[in-house]
């Protein structure tokens, strides 16, 4: 019976290795499949703290048990022979190792790393802190794009001690307060992933793996196959598969024992020694010898990207995954792939509860332009919700001049003054598609490179005509597989399918490229979001509108929303070369890139965040005259509005218009982690930040 029931296992061992990892086109029936292992990949389950994943996994696990040590448990028939199928649900994560005095969290990893990046990849992205009180978002600190000159030594890789998670405290007692505590454990935020027939994220091969466990498991009965099989979701795979080695101490004799393991670049099956186990299943292998087992069958699925927040597996190996689960089990044929509810209900309370400090206007505004794609000349999404959001009166007078701002002038024409602020982003175009299909890309404005390897993609598509915008392709930033320093040399992304497909569907050398964007409250009246810059100064100027009676005004005004200021100051210069000698002076509303971060020296452009709008003084690009800064500080003294000033680096609109004769005021709220997804603000800022703007516009 030993022999000829491991023969029957063995029947199906060569099905993964010949899964294919090449450019696909997803079929119908892989959408589905895709869809729901990204949703196993979502469940948070870090290293002991499996229990975090079983609410959404209760609903379709009925008879599933729970033991001590955290596995999931699913007996079938019984007596002999026995047979044991299992996966393991963990990924390696971190938990809090201490709150600074400031306020921002420190991280000791549970587990081995699965990739020399794989603590890099989480700068300037947001975590989940799974404290006691329910979850904390957290954004990972990185050094200013800005600052790169501060930076230049800054080469090697990123590891766990270099990461600071700011959590929008200003102090440790604020940290506690969000209900923070030591050893709460923390884990990366993904996005629930699928691109042409992949799920991705991390450890998504483990996960596929535990999808094909579970759903073997709930469509086992007891005829499925003489004996007993037991399903088991392990615990602690990071620590050797501590959980399954808990069990098998204790089960007596085993007569097969099968392991779907974690994605590798090549798949495959096969019955390994059990010396050969090695490192990562030293647990096993401490207590196997009780079983009577001397071999292993050991499943691996095939992905691309491996080890990495990215890694992807293809529903067709997925199903086969589902296939070789059923068939050792004894299942016949292929069983339903459940998935399990993505609960959004917890994580996305805080965002949903009404704000109770009086800056909810201001932060919904900025929610619901921060996630729109805005790369420098594919700007019209936000030109286009921007306007949605103008008064009655400022939309009848909204145009959009031949370089693509959008102009709002209103007042008498007389003692022009103008207010600018950007629509654009850094980000990417399509430079090059190879004939497999990834894109090499153009980075457009001063993009931090490393703080998109490694993550999601999506390439946007312009209007064509009347006709609407093809959907957005989803895709993957591709990650090195290993590195000596710690900026790629260039970035390139894939989305899942080859050069023809790409084409056939509308893809061109200049397409627009994106991370996917999602933007969240931190603690207090800090918000986190790419394209902060200048996504915040864009929403400050459309609350001064908004606050600005047009028949009071004296002079004119006019409120612009710049296109391709990243890379360029290109939409600017347009602008000056049209209307900048006929203003009095011109208003850049645009980040004082601040160093008030962990990762930064204070002795420049120290702007605390949360003590009001900065004066621009000095940057890169332009210096404003004594007088225009004291107009500014004199409005903010006369309204009561909190002000700070500080020089910086980079530079604004303004210094393209400034040639023409109106002296340029850089008027900002301070920002952390510029030109990277993390960036960070502070909504008192803004709010002081629109009283000044609307002061100045007023003002004689």
């Amino acid at each position: 019976m030993y022999r000829s029931f491991h023969a029957a296992l063995l029947a199906g061992a060569c099905s993964v290795a010949s899964a294919s990892l090449g450019a696909q086109s997803a079929s119908p029936a892989d959408t589905p499949v895709a869809e729901a292992v990204a949703r196993w990949i979502s469940l948070a389950a870090p290293p002991s703290g499996e229990a975090h994943a079983l609410d959404a996994l209760r609903a379709v696990l009925p008879g599933w048990t729970r033991d001590t040590m955290g596995n999931l448990v699913k007996r079938v028939g019984r007596g002999s022979p026995r047979r044991v199928i299992a996966c393991a649900m963990d990924v390696p994560a971190f938990v809090v190792s201490g709150i600074t005095e400031q306020g921002y969290v420190r991280l000791h990893r549970t587990g081995v790393a699965a990739h020399p990046l794989w603590d890099q990849f989480h700068e300037a992205h947001q975590l989940r802190i799974l404290s006691a009180r329910g979850e904390v978002t957290g954004v990972v600190a990185i050094a200013n794009g800005h600052f790169s000159r501060q930076h230049r030594g800054d080469t090697t890789v990123v590891g766990v001690d270099q990461l600071w998670v700011d959590v929008g405290a200003s102090t440790k007692a604020q940290a506690e307060a969000l209900g923070i505590a030591l050893l709460d454990p923390v884990v990366a935020w993904r996005p629930v992933w699928t691109y042409a027939g992949y799920a991705s994220g991390p450890a998504a091969g483990a996960r596929a793996s535990c999808a094909a466990v579970a759903s073997a498991g709930a469509a086992a009965t007891a005829t499925s196959e003489p004996g007993e099989t037991l399903y088991v979701l392990s615990s602690q795979r990071s620590f050797g598969w501590v959980g399954l080695a808990a069990i098998l101490a204790r089960a007596g004799r085993v007569d097969a024992l099968t392991l779907l393991d974690e994605g590798r670049a090549t798949g495959g099956a096969t019955m390994l020694p059990v010396a050969r186990l090695g490192q990562t299943k030293r647990a096993i292998t401490r207590v196997i010898a009780s079983t009577g087992l001397d071999s292993v069958r050991v499943i691996t699925p095939a992905v691309r990207f491996a080890g990495s927040l990215v890694e992807s597996v293809a529903a067709a190996d997925v199903r086969t995954l589902l296939q070789d689960a059923a068939r050792a089990g004894g299942v016949a044929g292929t069983p339903t792939l459940l998935a399990p509810a993505v609960d959004t209900a917890r994580a996305s309370a805080n965002a949903r509860r009404p704000r109770s400090d009086g800056y909810g206007a201001i932060e919904k505004t900025f929610m619901t332009i921060a996630d729109l794609p805005g790369v420098p000349g594919h700007e019209w999404r936000v030109r286009e919700a921007i306007t949605a959001l103008l008064p009655a009166w400022a939309k009848s007078r909204a145009l959009v001049d031949s370089a693509g701002n959008l102009i709002v002038a209103v007042g008498p024409d007389r003692d022009s003054v103008a207010f600018i602020a950007h629509m654009d982003e850094v980000s990417f175009e399509v430079e090059a598609i190879a004939r497999d299909g990834t894109v090499r890309l153009a980075r457009r404005g001063g993009v931090v490179p490393s703080a998109w390897e490694g993550q999601p993609a999506a390439l946007h598509f312009d209007r064509v005509g009347t006709s609407d915008a093809a959907p957005s392709l989803r895709g993957v930033f591709v990650p090195r597989d290993s590195a000596r320093v710690k900026a790629p040399a260039t970035s390139t992304a894939w989305f899942g399918v080859d050069s023809a497909t790409l084409v056939a569907q509308g893809v061109r050398v200049g397409s627009a490229v994106t991370g996917h964007k999602r933007a969240a409250r931190l603690g207090g009246t800090r918000l986190t979001g790419r394209g902060s810059d200048d996504r915040t100064g864009s929403t400050a100027l459309l609350h001064a509108v908004q606050r600005v009676d047009p028949n009071t005004l004296t002079h004119k005004a006019l409120f612009v929303w710049s296109v391709r200021e990243e890379g360029g100051l290109l939409g600017a210069g347009a602008f000056g070369a049209n209307h900048g000698r006929s203003l009095q002076r011109i208003y850049s509303v645009d980040t004082f890139v601040s160093s008030d971060t962990p990762l930064e020296d204070k002795a420049f452009a120290y702007a605390p965040l949360g003590q009001g709008f900065v004066l621009r003084g000095l940057d890169d690009g332009a210096i404003s005259p004594p007088a225009e800064r004291e107009r500014v500080l004199s409005a903010a003294r006369v309204q009561r509005i909190p002000v700070q000033r500080g020089t910086t680096h980079g530079s604004t609109d303004g210094s393209a218009i400034a040639p023409y004769g109106a002296p340029n005021v850089g008027l900002s709220w301070p920002g952390r982690y510029s030109h990277t997804p993390g960036e960070v603000l502070d909504l008192r800022d803004v709010d002081a930040l629109v009283r000044i703007i609307t002061a100045l516009t007023v003002a004689r």
